[in-house]
């Protein structure tokens, strides 16, 4: 059940598909009863994964489960084979069909929900803005719940069907940086905030890795039902989470599931068997982790090398991990999860994870490398966002991601005076927010790139234009514990007061203005309109703007009540 090239030949006008699939089109069967393609497979395939691309944006998976289609193959003698071959072909012709018939028929109830002019207005310009939220079209077993399932982006209209997506009104509050854990009782200190942040207009708080962990900050966990560590006893924990939900917030547990740190030696003398209520032994850990000799399956991602890599295509461990997903749920009150170092498996284990657990909201960190030439940025960060957008589309878009791609350019248009950057080639967000800002959480900093840690800090002096961009923009904003608690405190209470004020959300609309060498400005929901940099502007037109906020190289109008 792994995805891998087959042998040469292959049908005409082939193409490789990322290195680890072929893209081929149907092709019309002479009868007219169907289409169909044939491949060579050698005798080593087990079966044949594939996927069917409707159009340049959408992909059709199986309805019936979720995931990709799959076609067991088996060897037998030839009559039998033959027979088998008959019998598949029968079977194929009867899935190109029911997936005609089920185009056909989300077509056709699209185009009667179109006749709503909202939905219809909403629609058009979502399909040319969100183009990438066609990938959640067939989400649903049924027909008849496919269109529940459209992604509109507008939660006054549709509802998403699934969970981990909020309410679009979320404000998150990261509640820790690198040296929480040094008090030891970091929790405590946590929850006596819980009314202050409530009162700023946070709705999450992002709370610490819980679990008993070889490092103190908790990103290398260990006995996972272990839930006294280095910021506090489980109790207290519970304490902290029961505080802000009477502050009406809501508490994200960082779950660490890429990866798990051994408790004992194998017979060669590798930390690979684990211990404690999830006991499990190296065949729970990757094949291709090249330091810890798992008997597991090969990876679905990319290595984490400090510590031994989970195989999340063995059955016990998606079971297993999904049981404590569920008994965090319960037993601490968490409502939903910031997930660490997605990169490291496949997004489609995770849509397992989180519809067991069915977390109000959740967060993947897909970190990765923006694109350079020579050292400079390219100013086309399109492949970058493109990879947090499959990541968020293989979870089924039960998740969102950190909106790393609009980080980094917000460092290179701000420290070298380039705001140009601050618009894509059509004239929208560059980042993760300009094509799916619904999923895209946006942040200016964190644990990892501030606090004492640094390794990628944003520029210095300039975080409220960092903020003014993101608590008036669409997506989700999240704000770093350290600017929180900072000088910066009053211009960000002031922002997020206007966003909620004027009811900014994930899905709002947004209308680039100016973005040129030292100034950017948008409008947001006709509502809003900001500016940053240290360029001259000022809005026009017929609406009554008035100052709402504004300081060093930014300023931010609101229409008059």
């Amino acid at each position: 059940m792994t995805w891998e090239i087959p042998p040469e030949p292959h049908p005409p006008a082939t193409k490789i598909f990322r290195q680890k699939a072929l893209q081929t089109m149907l092709q019309q069967k002479a009868d007219g009863t169907g289409n169909s393609l044939s491949f060579l497979l050698d005798g080593e395939y087990s079966g044949l994964i594939f996927v069917v691309k409707l159009d340049e944006y959408t992909w059709l998976r199986n309805v019936e489960n979720g995931f990709d289609f799959y076609i067991p193959l088996t060897r037998a003698d030839a009559e039998a084979d033959k027979q088998k071959a008959d019998d598949k072909s029968s079977q194929d012709d009867g899935l190109i069909s029911d997936i005609r018939n089920l185009v056909v028929g989300l077509s056709s109830r699209r185009g009667q929900r179109a006749k709503n002019k909202v939905l219809q207005e909403d629609i058009l310009q979502e399909i040319e803005r969100l183009a990438a939220e066609a990938y959640s079209i067939f989400r649903s077993p049924t027909i008849d719940t496919v269109e529940e399932s459209v992604y509109i982006d507008d939660s006054s209209i549709v509802k998403p069907a699934c969970s981990g997506t909020g309410s679009g009104f979320e404000i998150l509050c990261q509640g820790f940086n690198w040296e929480s854990h040094k008090s030891g009782k970091w929790y405590v200190e946590l929850g006596s905030k819980a009314k202050e942040l409530s009162s700023m207009g946070f709705t999450i708080v992002w709370s610490p890795p819980p679990t008993d962990s070889v490092s103190p900050e908790g990103y290398m966990p260990r006995d996972l039902y272990n839930l006294n560590s280095r910021y506090g006893t489980m109790e207290e924990l519970k304490e902290a989470v029961k505080r802000f939900h009477e502050a009406g917030m809501k508490v994200l547990g960082d779950a660490v599931l890429n990866h798990r740190c051994a408790q004992f030696q194998n017979q060669n003398g590798v930390w690979n068997i684990f211990g404690g209520r999830l006991n499990w032994d190296d065949r729970a850990v990757v094949a291709d982790d090249p330091h810890f000799q798992g008997r597991g399956n090969k990876s679905s991602g990319d290595n984490f090398h400090a510590a031994p890599n989970i195989d999340h295509s063995q059955e016990f461990v998606r079971s297993d991990l999904k049981e404590w997903l569920c008994w965090m749920r319960k037993e601490v009150g968490y409502d939903g999860w910031r997930l660490d170092f997605v990169r490291g498996f496949w997004g489609g284990y995770v849509h397992d994870y989180l519809e067991a657990s069915e977390p109000y909201f959740a967060v993947g960190e897909y970190w990765d490398s923006l694109s350079y030439t020579y050292g400079e940025m390219d100013y086309n960060q399109d492949a970058h966002r493109q990879r947090i957008v499959d990541w968020i589309n293989a979870t089924n878009g039960t998740a969102g991601a950190f909106d790393v791609t609009t980080k980094g350019i917000l460092h290179s248009a701000l420290e070298r005076s380039e705001y140009w950057r601050l618009s894509d080639e059509k004239g929208k967000p560059p980042g993760v927010l300009g094509w799916w800002p619904s999923r895209a959480v946006t942040f200016i900093e964190n644990h990892d790139t501030g606090s004492t840690q640094g390794h990628w800090r944003f520029p210095f002096g300039m975080e409220l234009q960092g903020y003014v961009y993101i608590l008036t923009h669409p997506g989700t904003p999240a704000i770093f514990y350290d600017h929180i608690f900072s000088h910066l405190q009053p211009e960000i209470a002031k922002l997020i007061s206007i966003r909620n004020r004027q009811k900014i959300h994930c899905r709002s609309k947004i209308k680039i203005l100016k973005a040129e060498g030292n100034l950017y400005a948008a409008e947001i929901d006709e509502r809003v309109t900001m500016k940053i940099g240290a360029g001259h502007f000022e809005p026009s037109g017929p609406t009554n703007w008035v100052v709402a906020a504004e300081g060093q190289d930014y300023k931010v109008w609101e229409v008059s009540s």
